[in-house]
């Protein structure tokens, strides 16, 4: 009975959080009712209230969901680069590009900061900076960068990132601004290099394309 409760607890909090994703992404935050959220996912308002506390609470959870997608994302540009300094750099400009991404824009770079606050203090935030700390760990053993505060650098780090991403939603040509955003940090980055210029053939030496933002559904610049 325990594990049949359990199952059913769990399948109740993600028909809310999969109806309030697709309303949040669509029609905003600001602008999903309770009564539809909650009609989407077949529910009452009490579930909602029961397993959330209020809407709020279920955008925390849905953007909880996306942060834990974005992590997911990010880890794998690390793993896949043929460098732990490539990886670096991959992750990087995925975690920039992302932000051209019309859910990701609206759920968690615009609405997300408006309803819930400074988004420095959203989870994944957290989750960056001990991934980027253990990066910057492995390039200094591995004798590519400069002895460094790593905790520190990791958050201001991190916080340029953060300001680059809310810079790109609102901003009128994101594609310019992605590319601007893109070429600054890697440039800043190779200031950690022992060796300012990279060898030929590694990441930051090339000319990355930038891809261009997707074009569907492009997120408001005011979340209402």
């Amino acid at each position: 009975m325990a594990v049949r409760r359990a199952e059913m607890i769990a399948q109740t909090r993600e028909k809310l959080i999969k109806a309030a994703r697709e309303a949040f992404a669509t029609k905003g935050f600001a602008d999903s009712s309770m009564d539809d959220l909650t009609a989407r996912a077949g529910l009452t308002r009490g579930a909602l209230y029961h397993h959330f506390g209020d809407k709020k609470g279920l955008l925390r959870a849905v953007i909880a969901q996306i942060d834990a997608e974005i992590m997911a994302r990010l880890d794998a540009s690390l793993k896949n680069a043929p460098t732990a300094w490539e990886g670096f750099i991959d992750e990087s400009v995925t975690y920039i590009m992302m932000a051209t991404e019309p859910e990701i824009q609206r759920i968690v770079l615009l609405d997300g900061p408006a309803a819930l606050g400074d988004p420095s203090r959203f989870q994944v935030q957290n989750a960056c900076i001990v991934s980027t700390q253990r990066t910057l760990e492995r390039l200094m053993e591995e004798g590519t960068i400069r002895k460094v505060d790593t905790l520190a650098t990791s958050r201001l780090l991190n916080g340029a990132l953060l300001s680059a991403s809310l810079w790109i939603a609102q901003a009128e040509d994101q594609q310019a601004v992605s590319k601007q955003a893109v070429d600054s940090f890697v440039m800043l980055i190779e200031g950690l290099l022992l060796k300012r210029r990279p060898a030929p053939g590694t990441a930051a030496s090339r000319t990355r394309p930038i891809p261009a933002p997707p074009r569907a559904s492009r997120a408001p610049r005011t979340s209402g």
